[in-house]
């Protein structure tokens, strides 16, 4: 390895971890709070949230490195312009293309890695992330009972405090507990003056120790509900003991989710795809034969005696039009009615099915143009950093920002327009690396050709060669007292 490349690859390795870490650290914060409602007071411990981060901070880094080799390739290339390194590595009779050469290698191998990163890690980290989420989402939030609140958070129970007191908060005052376990209402209550609230057996068990209370069971007449009497009893001290099973984090098991697009590798999203396209291809051969049920006509036989007898759809037999009763007309209007029934059903369930394969399809597109993105980015930022000659993190922050969001909005758009069947899915899913790819080769033009981009000589010489616009041409030719 030359100098030269060690000198621009040292350059490039500070600001792509830095920007790499960055990107990470704004896109992982930006998924959990997608979730952080289902995050929030579960007591989920620390093991659950490290995995969580862990998870989702490897989902994220095909979607971190174009925008860390944009943002990085821009810092780098602009600060050798800004030193004027640039310059005279170029003075020496060096070109441009052999200055980008080494970063771009960097590129390719991580363009390669992205792939790769995609098709085998990214749909495992999906099934360990989203399998957990699940187990998250169904878990209870935390045992908080409230003073003055009725709390229902135990499955059977309802219970309301007066107030809570200690200094750990354990000591109760006015307790009402309504016990719903024999699913007949409010039948059985349970008051006490005070009490001690404490968890057993490892945390799986909540006890309350109740003091001067009283339970009351309503015993309802066989023959006469209205006539329902209480039954009161007296304590001096109970124990009680509630089970908190529905608070813990059952694990389901990952092989619910595997059928996921996000969770399959290329050869099994192909698989998938296929397995959908047969179904649609199967749905379609039979509609006309379930759509032929629907018609019947009425036939007249040679003594002139009316039958009904059905028809294919397209075979209209030749009849002597009669009048219509009223109960023809019903019977024709019935069976209007079923066959639109029939065809919106059957319509929206194709559909469904196609834009099924269409998810899928996506997602196999996704792989390859998110990889294709880390080279693209760095089409426009390694020229672009050459052309503006500034380093650090003012300029070359705006302009990273300003083409990524382009991209994002476009890659979210094709998307959307192959899901939703406005363009073909494969269009769609390039539209935003087909859009930034001229701006790419733009940039490398001028880069290359020492063109003043953002110098307004360079534009005067552009106006003046549009011979169209005379105005704007005068405009831009300076004029001599």
């Amino acid at each position: 390895m030359k100098k030269l490349d060690k000198l621009i690859l040292k350059a490039f390795a500070g600001p792509f971890l830095l920007t790499f870490a960055v990107v990470e650290f704004i896109l992982l914060t930006h998924t959990l709070l997608k979730y952080l409602d289902d995050i929030v007071g579960k007591d989920l411990g620390t093991g659950v949230l490290l995995q969580l981060l862990f998870f989702f901070s490897i989902l994220i880094v095909p979607i971190s490195l174009p925008l860390a080799v944009l943002l990085s390739s821009l810092m780098t290339y602009g600060n050798l312009g800004e030193h004027h390194e640039l310059t005279a590595i170029k003075a020496s009779g060096i070109a441009l293309t052999r200055i980008l050469r080494p970063v771009w290698l960097v590129s390719l191998v991580l363009a390669v890695t992205a792939f790769w990163f995609n098709e085998r890690i990214v749909p495992k980290a999906n099934l360990s992330a989203y399998s957990l989420l699940w187990d998250v989402r169904q878990k209870k939030l935390a045992l908080d009972i409230r003073p003055g609140v009725f709390y229902n958070g135990i499955p059977g129970y309802t219970i309301k405090v007066d107030r809570k007191v200690g200094p750990n908060k354990d000591i109760l005052m006015g307790i009402m507990i309504y016990d719903h376990t024999q699913k007949s209402g409010n039948a059985t209550v349970m008051l006490a003056d005070s009490g001690r609230m404490f968890t057993r057996f490892e945390g799986q068990y909540l006890g309350f120790e109740l003091f001067r209370g009283h339970n009351y069971v309503e015993q309802p007449d066989a023959r006469d509900r209205s006539a329902a009497s209480f039954v009161r009893q007296g304590f001096k001290r109970n124990m009680i003991t509630f089970s908190l099973s529905s608070f813990n984090l059952n694990e389901t098991k990952k092989e619910l989710f595997q059928a996921n697009r996000m969770m399959l590798n290329i050869p099994q999203l192909f698989h998938s795809t296929d397995s959908i396209q047969r179904a649609l291809r199967r749905e379609r051969s039979v509609l006309p034969a379930r759509l032929g049920g629907y018609y019947t006509y009425l036939h007249f036989d040679t003594t002139g005696r009316a039958q009904i007898r059905k028809v294919a759809p397209l075979q209209v037999p030749v009849a002597r039009l009669t009048p219509l009763t009223t109960a023809q007309v019903e019977q024709a209007l019935n069976r209007a009615r079923n066959v639109n029934s029939f065809v919106t059903a059957t319509s929206q369930r194709l559909y469904e099915i196609a834009r099924d394969s269409a998810e899928f399809r996506i997602e196999i597109y996704r792989k390859y143009t998110q990889s294709v993105a880390v080279l693209l980015m760095f089409l426009i930022g390694a020229p672009l950093g050459a052309i503006i000659k500034k380093g650090g993190l003012g300029v070359p922050i705006l302009v990273s920002i300003l083409f990524f969001i382009v991209f994002y909005v476009f890659d979210t758009m094709g998307s959307k327009y192959g899901r939703d069947f406005v363009l073909p899915v494969g269009v769609g899913m390039w539209l935003s690396n087909s859009i930034l790819l001229p701006f790419g080769l733009f940039f490398l033009y001028q880069a290359y050709n020492d063109s003043g981009l953002l110098e307004m000589d360079f534009w005067r010489r552009l106006a003046q060669r549009l011979p169209r616009f005379p105005r704007l041409r005068r405009l831009a030719t300076p004029t001599t007292d």
